[in-house]
């Protein structure tokens, strides 16, 4: 994959500027400084987390588990009377896409809309994104755009980096990305543990919730359908 990324620079003397830049849960990541992109190859776990079904009292009425949301005390994926972990979740009313549900956050969100309102974050059932693992990077910066690829069916999508991960988890998506994808995407026992490549365009996104035209419009700008074509065949 190496070589590919090093062909897409203008230079024909372009050298290769492959290294590693670390690795996280037996993930290698490397650095492309010729394309600014990091890649990897690895999992693709289910990441539920703003779709407004994503998390309910009731773990059979809900997209995930609310395990997977926080406890009591530390609420790290819903939306509290307080705002904090520490609050109490917040339930939609009836005026609200779920009522009975509580309001599942995304670190990406839309600071003109209220914290009560679900829209304020980013719905994974609608909109392909990745979570990166909180430090990742300094230059990788939530809005950036990935290309996210399944190299067993060649299937492939643009993502917009919307939610930050546990730090022992590199690999994760979206219900929608999932199944842009051909993977699984149930919550609860989705995803797939390998065969997923990611390449991280740097300075790609506008830091901001996108529409999924201006996500692939951004990463369609960034990478030609034949250097995609390339990426995926290797």
């Amino acid at each position: 994959m190496y070589a590919l990324l090093v062909s897409y620079s203008n230079s024909v003397n372009a050298q290769p500027m492959k290294q590693v830049y670390k690795t996280i849960a037996n993930t290698t990541v490397y650095k492309d400084e010729s394309t600014q992109a990091y890649y990897f190859t690895g999992a693709c776990m289910i990441d539920a987390d703003g779709a407004p079904k994503a998390y309910h009292n009731d773990d059979k009425l809900a997209l995930d588990n609310l395990s997977n949301g926080g406890e009591p005390g530390n609420w790290w994926a819903l939306v509290t009377d307080t705002y904090e972990p520490s609050g109490t979740p917040l339930i939609q009313t009836a005026s609200d896409p779920a009522p009975g549900y509580y309001i599942s956050m995304t670190t990406l969100e839309d600071k003109d809309k209220k914290h009560t309102d679900p829209s304020r974050f980013v719905n994974s059932e609608i909109i392909p994104f990745i979570a990166i693992p909180r430090g990742f990077s300094q230059d990788f910066k939530l809005g950036d755009i990935a290309l996210v690829y399944n190299k067993k069916n060649g299937k492939k999508c643009f993502a917009i980096y919307a939610d930050v991960g546990p730090k022992h988890l590199l690999g994760e998506g979206s219900i929608k990305l999932a199944n842009e994808l051909g993977i699984n995407s149930n919550a609860k026992h989705g995803g797939v543990e390998s065969g997923i490549g990611y390449v991280l365009l740097i300075g790609s996104g506008r830091h901001t919730m996108l529409t999924r035209e201006q996500i692939d419009e951004i990463g369609k700008a960034r990478l030609s359908e034949d250097e995609i074509d390339m990426l995926i065949k290797e």
